[in-house]
C-alpha cells in the first residue's frame, strides 16, 4: 500500500473511493432482445471495487438503440438480467448505477422496431458509422427524422419508465446520458438543434427537453441523490458542436443544480496529449454553475492517470475521477492504484462484442499472489 494515491483512495459521501468506473459499451448483451447476461454480472462484480460503477450507457426504449448488442432497460427480461447484475455487485460490498441512453439520430433502422428511422432534433444524419450485426462491420447511420414536437413528452416518460425499472433492478441511481452527441447533447447544442418550436432556438429553449428529463427521472428516482448527468461540453464528438459551451453548459449545470443533482460527469478530453485550451476556463464556470445552485459532486473524466488524477482531487478540481478504459484490463484497479500498480494495457481489438476475453479472463492482484504462492 502507498500513501502517493491517497486523495484518490478517500471516501467522499457515501463512496468508499474516489476511484469510479466510467461507463463503457462493451457489446456483450444476450441477442435477440438486448438482455444483460450472466458474463456481464461477472464483469461488473470483478470491478465492485470502484467507488461506484457508472453502468455501461442503457437504452431507455426500443428506439433509443444505436449500436448491436446494447443491453436495454425496457423489458422485463432486461430488468431481470439486470437484477442479476446488480445483486452481484453488492454482494462484493459495490455501489453501481446505471446509464440512461437514448441515441438519438445516432443509429440505423436495422436496430430499430420495424426497421424505422432514428429520430432525433432534426433530420440532419450523423457523421458517425455504428455496427448493427454481431460482425461489429462499421455501417452508416440512417437518415433520421426530426421528433415531432408532440413526441418529446412521450420520451420523456421513457426515461422515467427506465429510471422506475432501473430502481426495480436493485441499482444504486441513474446517470442520465447528456453527452457525446446522442439525443440529449442533439437538443443542447445550437450547432445541430436548428429546431423552430419551443424545443429549438434559444437556449431555453434548447435546455427545456434535457431539464424536463433530468426533472422526471429525480421525481421518478425519489431522491436527487440517486441521480447523475453526464456532459462532454467542449467534445465536437460526431459533429455535434455549439457555439458557446461555457454559456451553454454552465446554464444547464446551474438548472441540474436546482434539482440537487448527486453529480455532473464531464468528458473532458478524449486525449490529454490534446487538450482543448478552453478546459480551464469552461469547466470551472459549469462547475461553479453546479455547486452553487445545490449540486453536489463534480466527477471528472477524460484519459486521466493516476497521478494526473491524484492530483486533480488534490487539487480540488473535481471531487472524482471517473476512469474508463484502465478498467477493462484491471477488474481490481482500484486495488493496483493502491498499491501503485503494475497496470495491463487495454486491447482495443476486444473492445466490442466478442465473449469474455478481452472482457472477463483477467485476474486479480489477489489471485495472483495465490497463484504464486501455490507454485512455491
Amino acid at each position: 500500500m502507498t500513501d502517493a494515491h491517497a486523495p484518490l483512495l478517500s471516501p467522499i459521501r457515501n463512496y468508499t473511493n474516489r476511484i469510479w468506473m466510467a461507463p463503457l459499451t462493451r457489446s456483450r448483451a444476450s441477442m435477440p432482445g438486448n438482455v444483460p447476461n450472466e458474463m456481464m454480472g461477472t464483469y461488473y462484480e470483478q470491478r465492485a471495487g470502484a467507488g461506484l460503477i457508472i453502468a455501461e450507457a442503457t437504452p431507455i426504449s426500443p428506439m433509443g438503440h444505436g449500436y448491436y448488442a446494447t443491453p436495454g432497460i425496457h423489458s422485463e427480461a432486461q430488468q431481470a438480467g439486470w437484477k442479476a447484475v446488480t445483486d452481484r455487485v453488492h454482494a462484493k460490498g459495490g455501489k453501481i448505477f446505471l446509464q440512461l441512453w437514448h441515441v438519438g439520430r445516432v443509429s440505423h433502422s436495422a436496430l430499430l422496431p420495424d426497421n424505422q428511422q432514428p429520430v432525433g432534433a432534426t433530420d440532419v444524419i450523423s457523421e458517425s458509422k455504428t455496427y448493427i450485426d454481431h460482425s461489429m462491420e462499421r455501417h452508416d447511420n440512417t437518415q433520421p427524422r426530426a421528433l415531432e414536437t408532440h413526441e418529446i413528452p412521450g420520451v420523456v416518460q421513457d426515461f422515467v419508465d427506465a429510471t422506475r425499472r432501473a430502481k426495480a433492478a436493485g441499482f444504486d441511481g441513474v446517470e442520465i446520458h447528456g453527452a457525446n452527441s446522442y439525443l440529449l447533447d442533439q437538443f443542447t447544442r445550437d450547432g445541430v438543434n436548428t429546431r423552430t418550436d419551443e424545443y429549438g432556438g434559444s437556449l431555453e429553449n434548447r435546455l427545456r427537453f434535457p431539464l424536463m428529463v433530468a426533472k422526471a427521472v429525480v421525481e421518478a428516482w425519489g431522491d436527487p441523490s440517486g441521480v447523475g448527468y453526464r456532459i462532454s461540453p467542449l467534445s465536437e464528438h460526431k459533429d455535434v458542436r455549439d457555439s458557446d459551451p461555457q454559456a451553454t453548459f454552465s446554464t444547464l449545470a446551474k438548472g441540474l443544480g436546482e434539482l440537487g443533482l448527486e453529480y455532473l460527469h464531464a468528458v473532458e478530453t478524449w486525449d490529454r496529449s490534446e487538450v482543448d485550451p478552453r478546459l480551464d476556463s469552461v469547466i470551472p464556470a459549469i462547475v461553479k454553475s453546479f455547486k452553487d445552485a445545490g449540486g453536489k459532486l463534480y466527477i471528472a473524466n477524460g484519459d486521466y492517470a493516476p497521478e494526473s488524477a491524484t492530483q486533480a482531487v488534490d487539487s480540488g478540481w473535481c471531487d472524482v475521477v471517473a476512469f474508463g478504459r484502465p478498467w477493462i484490463p484491471n477488474p481490481d484497479f482500484a486495488a493496483r492504484v493502491a498499491q501503485g500498480g503494475p497496470y495491463r494495457e487495454p486491447d482495443r481489438d476486444t473492445f466490442y462484442g466478442g465473449g469474455p476475453e478481452g472482457y472477463t479472463e483477467f485476474t486479480s492482484l489477489e489471485e495472483e499472489a495465490q497463484e504464486a504462492t501455490s507454485t512455491r
